[in-house]
This record gives C-alpha cells, structure tokens and sequence, in this order.
C-alpha cells in the first residue's frame, strides 16, 4: 500500500474522507488536497487504471486494522492437541485411568493421540497394542471419531481421536 510520496503515477482516481468520488486527478493535487485536511493519500487499489487512492488518516486506519485482528484472534478457537502413552501389557485399571483422562481431553475440545509405545520383545506381537487401540476406540466411540486408525511407525503404534460433531 503506498502512501504520500510513495505514489508513482502521474494520476490517481481520488476518493474523499467521507467516501465520495472527487475524481481522476493528477497525483500532486491530490496530494495537496489530502494535506490541506492534515490527513494522508492512500493507494488502495493499485491494479486499475488509474489507481485508486483514499483520503483518510492512515495511522487510525492501521490502528482499528490491528484492533481487528486482535478481536479475530481472540474469538479464534485453536484445537489443541492432547497426547496419552500406553503400553501393550497395560493393566486393567491402568487403562481406565487413561481412557478418564483421554474423555476429559475429548469433552474439553482437544484432539486425543493415542500412542503405544513397544519394547524389545513385544515387538512380535503387535497384536496386543492394536487390541489396546481397539478397546480405547470402543470405549470411546460415543464421545470420539476415530480420525486416524492405528499406524505403526517405527517402535511406536499411534491412532487419533477427535471430538464427535455436535448434532
């Protein structure tokens, strides 16, 4: 966006403070009119002929600008997501407690990564760390979607589950 000087062309259709169309002017009028009111030409649309430029005070312009995206960032909601660590031979008990918390997470709005995390000898059956990933999406299936079935990569076998859509 150029301002004041920074305007190169020789004409410039000018709009007023208030919003009305003064007209094609040349670029050095415009710019006396815009001083004559304290206030700065703008170019705000430089891809027609001839550009268009704006009277207007171009520091409140870009305050109210900032202000706005301020407001747009805070009324933005970030889904964050939430990570649980299980084991294949995990314990009864244990795996209630970890499907408590990952349906806290859920009910808060967060993503759930569920990951199972394999050892030495349990590498041979990951059967078991499949079934503990089947039982967490059973378990949770009226409050999850599942959006990644389990996938192993490396020693680690991961499935994610997000909040189900209300409605």
């Amino acid at each position: 966006m150029a301002i004041n000087s920074k305007i190169r062309v020789s004409k410039v259709r000018t709009i007023d403070s208030d919003g009305k169309q003064i007209g094609v002017l040349a670029t050095e009028e415009a710019l006396r009119i815009a001083r004559e009111k304290n206030l700065d030409l703008v170019q705000v649309a430089s891809n027609t002929e001839p550009p268009v430029c704006r009277i207007m005070d171009y520091g409140k312009y870009r305050y109210e600008q900032t202000k706005k995206e301020k407001s747009a960032r805070k009324h933005q909601h970030s889904i964050k997501m939430k990570e649980i660590k299980l084991r294949p031979t995990i314990e009864k008990h244990d795996f209630g407690v970890k499907e408590r918390r990952a349906r806290e997470f859920l009910e808060e709005g967060s993503k759930v990564k569920v990951t199972v995390i394999f050892r030495g000898r349990e590498m041979a059956h990951t059967e078991f760390g499949k079934k503990v990933l089947e039982d967490m999406s059973n378990n949770l299936q009226d409050i999850a979607a599942i959006e990644m079935r389990p996938k192993m990569t490396g020693k680690i076998m991961t499935a994610i589950f997000g909040p189900k859509k209300a409605g």
